[in-house]
C-alpha cells in the first residue's frame, strides 16, 4: 500500500507544482518577488506538508526577500491550491531555495577560466579508445 501513497502524493506534487507556477505567473504581483521558477514539489506520503523547490534570480539578497515573501503568502496560496486541487486539506507549503542552477553556473564559470571545453566533461561524448 505504500506505493499507492507514494503515487498519490507524487500526482498531488505535480498538481501543486503547476498552480504555483500558475499563481506566480498571474496573481502574485508583488514587486518584491523575483522571476520565480517552481523547481519541484515533494509531497509528505500523509499529504500534511510539502516542500516546494524553487530557484529565481537575483543575488543573495533578492533570493532572501523573494524566499520572505513566498513565505507569507503561503497560506493564500494554500487556499487556492485547495479549491483547485482533490484533496480534503491542501498540504503545508515550505519553501527551500534549489541552488543546482547556480552551481551549474559555477560550474560553467570554473570551465570557463580554465579554459575547459564543456563538451570535454560530458561522459556521453568521449569516445572509445583505440587498441
Amino acid at each position: 500500500m505504500p506505493k499507492k501513497h507514494s503515487q498519490r502524493a507524487q500526482r498531488v506534487g505535480d498538481q501543486i507544482q503547476k498552480e504555483l507556477a500558475d499563481l506566480l505567473r498571474n496573481d502574485v504581483k508583488d514587486p518584491r518577488v523575483g522571476l520565480v521558477t517552481i523547481v519541484g514539489v515533494r509531497v509528505a506520503p500523509d499529504l500534511s506538508s510539502a516542500k516546494v523547490f524553487f530557484s529565481v534570480m537575483g543575488d543573495e539578497a533578492q533570493r532572501a526577500l523573494t524566499t520572505k515573501v513566498l513565505r507569507g503568502a503561503s497560506g493564500y496560496m494554500r487556499h487556492v491550491i485547495a479549491d483547485e486541487i482533490d484533496v480534503r486539506t491542501a498540504p503545508e507549503l515550505h519553501w527551500k531555495y534549489d541552488d543546482s542552477l547556480d552551481r551549474a553556473f559555477r560550474i560553467a564559470e570554473i570551465l570557463k577560466e580554465t579554459g575547459t571545453p564543456p563538451d570535454a566533461v560530458d561522459d556521453d561524448k568521449k569516445e572509445p579508445e583505440s587498441t
